[in-house]
């Protein structure tokens, strides 16, 4: 961490107190989170006074599994071909709500001024559809970032002045970048000569589950036979 952020860092701590959490971070970056309920004000802030004029990126985040081995095997390794898939129950959309850390919000602030970056990490709680105030009143080139997360994570931004997908077509049922979202989509769309237009029906793929190949024991490779083979 250079001197420039520590001084940022000491500001922000004098500045905005318990509001803000800071991250450990491997890379030397500034990372904070804050709740939900304290967006606005902080936001407001770091543009006005601390100077962040800049917001670059606001990207949605699921959580859901995060940290676990999805791909395992009862008896074989966690590398190479020797791989199996055992997945694990997941929340499905219908539930009342969600884990409080599940889904994530992250801005992504630069200063111009201070030649500077920094990110801010909100979760959105345990309420379904999850939830975060806009910040498009205090950087405009949100607008178009928050409608993107909430076309792919399905989360609502308040306040946004015309939150609608941006990325799917309007025919499009749920949301792709959820972890619990089916690889094989829910629908499909073909061209009906009937109808004359592009019509949506159900996915007609059949769900399955790719496997890579675990390499077995096999007398080809015994150790005799290697032996002999040498000599």
């Amino acid at each position: 961490m250079t001197d420039r952020f520590e001084t940022l860092a000491a500001r922000i701590d004098e500045r905005f107190g318990e509001q803000m959490l800071r991250v450990e971070s491997r890379c030397g970056e500034l990372t904070y989170e804050l709740d939900k309920d304290h967006l606005v004000e902080v936001a407001t802030a770091l543009r006005g006074e601390i100077g962040f004029e800049m917001l670059i990126d606001v990207c949605g985040v699921d959580y859901l599994t995060y940290g676990s081995v999805e791909w395992r095997t009862q008896s074989a390794t966690d590398t190479g071909f020797s791989r199996g898939v055992e997945r694990g129950p997941v929340i499905l959309d219908e539930a009342d709500e969600f884990d409080a850390k599940r889904f994530a919000v992250v801005y992504h602030l630069l200063s111009l001024q201070g030649n500077v970056r920094m990110r801010l990490r909100v979760y959105t709680g345990t309420s379904n559809p999850p939830i975060v105030h806009s910040v498009v009143d205090i950087w405009n080139s949100a607008n178009w970032f928050e409608r993107e997360a909430f076309d792919l994570y399905g989360i609502l931004f308040e306040g946004h002045p015309d939150l609608r997908r941006i990325l799917t077509d309007y025919g499009f049922i749920g949301h792709p970048f959820r972890k619990d979202f089916p690889l094989i989509g829910n629908v499909e769309v073909s061209y009906d000569e009937e109808k004359g237009r592009v019509a949506y029906q159900p996915v007609s793929i059949e769900p399955r589950t790719l496997v890579p190949r675990v390499i077995r024991d096999d007398n080809r490779y015994s150790e005799d036979l290697k032996d002999k083979a040498d000599g």
